[in-house]
């Protein structure tokens, strides 16, 4: 059993322009998993960078809205919202709203840094 509590998950800034707490990874939690859990935060008018990584990811909305960019899709995105991103899709979200973008990322397996791709 692992408890994560939101006020002792440090912020970090993310290479792709998100603020970042990672939640759940195989590296630094005693349980056996294969994927990571992460929130990530999106200010107003904010995008994160083109990107792709060689996992599988969904997005799901926390609160806000947004568009999420994948490969040649656009897809508006609003609280309880999912998105499902394939291995190695071209892909940035946008904040189109007047408050935070919230949303967590599930990646299977779990996200590393070498297999991510800046784009831009």
């Amino acid at each position: 059993m692992s408890i994560r509590k939101d006020s002792e998950v440090e912020s970090i800034q993310g290479n792709e322009g998100t603020k970042v707490k990672q939640y759940f990874h195989p590296h630094d939690t005693p349980i056996r998993i294969s994927y990571s859990l992460a929130q990530f935060t999106l200010e107003p008018g904010k995008k994160s960078r083109l990107h792709k990584i060689k996992s599988s990811e969904i997005y799901y909305i926390l609160e806000g809205t947004g568009i999420i960019h994948i490969d040649d899709g656009t897809y508006p995105v609003e609280n309880n919202d999912a998105a499902y991103v394939p291995p190695n899709a071209k892909q940035f979200i946008e904040n189109s709203g007047n408050q935070d973008l919230r949303f967590l990322c599930i990646v299977e397996t779990a996200w590393k840094m070498e297999d991510e791709t800046l784009l831009e």
